[in-house]
């Protein structure tokens, strides 16, 4: 795991906040901030070889495994904020929800076929959880034994909407530890999408 503190993680995201809101990305972003603890302890089980495939929300997932912060800055002013892929780290983000899911599940199926030891951390959201892409990806990966573990990040948020007023409950079928899953909750301070100052059509 790369080596940064919490803080270090917050003031990356708040100069690409401040950079967003000056009107200095032309693209949507997709801000973490509350969840460090969380992601830091996810990070101390991920070794160097183990791929990491994430949502549109990766900035701390490619500073973690490593990809130098100046190239993730670059890339993200470069418009690249919910697409960053760097295949030199084994880690890869998706701008389509669910859409990492399946290519994490086929890289774990494959780790397994070679009889490696490396496996799959594939970060996910709340909503994207509770989709049928999820269930049947999820389900594979256990009758399998797949060397993958998903890891939910509830923010309670389905772009902008409580996630679980859409489904009407105040559980999620995941919301609590089960086979190859790592759950945890946390509350941002900025918005789905941007950085809450400067509006982005």
């Amino acid at each position: 795991m790369a080596r940064y503190t919490p803080q270090e993680l917050i003031d990356f995201e708040s100069e690409v906040a401040e950079i967003f809101n000056k009107g200095l990305i032309k693209s949507p972003v997709h801000l973490y901030d509350g969840n460090e603890s969380q992601i830091f302890d996810v990070f101390e089980k991920v070794q160097d070889d183990d791929w990491v495939f994430c949502t549109w929300r990766s900035h701390y997932q490619c500073l973690l495994k490593g990809v130098p912060k100046e190239k993730v800055l670059a890339d993200i002013v470069d418009g690249k904020s919910i697409s960053l892929c760097y295949p030199e780290f084994n880690v890869y983000s998706s701008a389509i929800v669910t859409g990492s899911i399946p290519i994490a599940t086929g890289v774990a199926l494959d780790i397994k076929r070679k009889n490696q030891s490396n496996k799959v951390w594939c970060f996910v959201g709340d909503m994207a959880s509770e989709t049928g892409v999820f269930y049947e990806n999820y389900k594979y990966a256990v009758n399998f034994d797949l060397p993958i573990i998903f890891v939910i990040e509830d923010n309670n948020k389905s772009v902008c909407t409580d996630t679980r007023k859409v489904w009407n409950s105040d559980n999620l079928y995941f919301d609590s530890n089960k086979n190859k899953i790592i759950y945890y909750q946390y509350q941002s301070k900025y918005p789905h999408a941007g950085a809450g100052k400067r509006v982005q059509f």
